[in-house]
């Protein structure tokens, strides 16, 4: 049975509301992380339950979901309980580690569920055998148990295998990092592969009207082919929620936020995951970056040539299931002009000094490292307008410059109170960057590039 579709549109005051908030949000931008958020498992067993929760929307809505739920609240998730979230818990284990997971199902009218583990070999026992693996079924006495070794590094997804199309679109669906034997800050086995940050890309969607139906336990009523998402997320969250603070109160089912942070000529890796049946074209703005890996395996011709045959890209085609690793950098270098301010701009002179390594990069001694030494002194190639023929955004401190601030009318900015440039990262799919046709929202978020000797952790 089809269901009857009613899509209405927001008020301008609405629209209004949302974009200010996006404002203000932003302000927890000093708040972002430096390592992804997660469970950090060893070999200790880890207890797992899907449960039924409400994720919370931009616009204000709340839409019904099923999640995986952490029973330990080692996040330490708002509510000083467990709770289910979306996307479920982010899982980080070591290479070589055996995983072993208990699964249980408590979801509503008698939903059987289960977990796989795309990229690994996984040994799974008790339940009921289903399609594609052993199911849970509320009130079974024992858990599921799935059972791995980490063998190889990587980014990794998990999802149900349990009527999959219906169970990820409710939100069952989650990351799995393996980290390599190099350490915490590799991607992979290979120098190549070191990073400074990095964030995580979970993209996802949400169809509402399916939520509702299965809310009420109406699962004949679900059509799947006819399935319309009007709200797009970035690890659970649709801006501008996913720049406020991970764990915060008021999201309690969905902790993590999407905020990525940087200084120039620092290397981030960006894991992208494409969590649902659609596709993403996830855009990020600033520069090129590198794609090193997909699916859990470096683009090398060889084991030990690391990842020589890596893609430089500016949009990644996200496509279900796959995950693609990516390192991004940003120098500001052949920009044509002094990203700190020139003497010919009426700034305080700087000095940047390539000596050793000559490499075209301002050297550790410089006022400001990993300056593009070329552009050095170049004069800013336009004339501003004075600040009466101006519309201020949140994120302008009143300055061009790197580390820059300017005269600002009263009221205006203060949501860049280190003068660091800011780009855009989003889906380059127009309707996505709405909540429910109202922009902007969805799979968006912001990444800023801070002076150095900026510090920047997830405190």
């Amino acid at each position: 049975m089809k269901t009857t579709r009613n899509r209405t549109r927001a008020s301008g005051a609405l629209i209004l509301g949302i974009a200010a908030s996006l404002v203000v949000l932003s302000a927890s931008v000093a708040q972002a992380q430096y390592r992804i958020e997660g469970v950090n498992v060893t070999a200790v067993d880890v207890d797992i339950t899907a449960k039924a929760g409400e994720v919370s929307t931009a616009d204000g809505g709340s839409i019904h979901f099923w999640g995986y739920q952490e029973d330990s609240n080692s996040q330490g998730i708002p509510g000083g309980s467990a709770l289910p979230q979306y996307p479920g818990p982010t899982l980080i284990v070591n290479q070589g580690v055996n995983v072993t997971i208990n699964f249980k199902s408590e979801l509503p009218f008698g939903q059987c569920s289960s977990m796989i583990f795309p990229g690994q070999q996984v040994a799974a026992t008790g339940g009921t055998p289903g399609l594609l693996t052993q199911e849970a079924c509320p009130g079974d006495a024992d858990p599921v148990i799935y059972s791995f070794t980490a063998s190889e590094p990587g980014t990794y997804t998990y999802y149900s295998g349990t009527e999959s199309e219906l169970q990820i679109e409710m939100g069952l669906v989650g990351a799995l990092i393996v980290r390599p034997i190099s350490g915490e800050d590799h991607a992979y086995n290979h120098a190549d592969t070191q990073f400074d940050h990095e964030y995580l890309f979970l993209l996802t969607s949400m169809d509402p009207e399916y939520h509702a139906l299965a809310e009420q336990g109406l699962f004949a009523d679900i059509d799947m082919t006819t399935r319309w998402p009007v709200y797009w997320f970035i690890n659970g969250r649709a801006a501008p929620d996913d720049l406020a603070d991970s764990f915060v109160a008021w999201l309690p089912h969905q902790p993590y936020n999407c905020t990525p942070r940087m200084t120039p000529g620092q290397r981030v890796l960006v894991r992208i995951i494409g969590g649902d049946q659609d596709q993403h074209p996830l855009h990020l703005h600033g520069n090129h970056y590198n794609e090193i890996a997909r699916y859990g395996r470096m683009l090398a011709s060889t084991s030990s040539s690391g990842p020589d045959l890596k893609r430089g890209k500016f949009t990644t085609l996200s496509v279900p299931g796959q995950t693609v690793d990516a390192i991004f950098e940003w120098t500001g270098e052949k920009l044509g002009w002094d990203i700190y301010g020139s003497t010919l701009d009426d700034m305080p002179a700087h000095t940047c000094k390539d000596v050793a390594p000559a490499d075209g990069y301002g050297d550790a001694d410089s006022d400001y490292p990993m300056e593009w030494c070329d552009d050095h002194n170049k004069k800013f190639p336009v004339v501003l307008p004075e600040n009466q023929n101006l519309a201020f955004g949140g994120w302008w401190s009143g300055s061009p410059y790197m580390g820059g601030e300017g005269s600002l009318p009263p009221g205006e900015g203060g949501l860049n109170p280190f003068g660091g440039f800011f780009f855009m990262w989003h889906s380059h799919t127009e309707k996505e960057l709405t909540n429910f046709d109202i922009f902007p929202g969805g799979m968006l978020s912001m990444m800023v590039v801070e002076p150095p000797g900026t510090v920047i952790d997830n405190n």
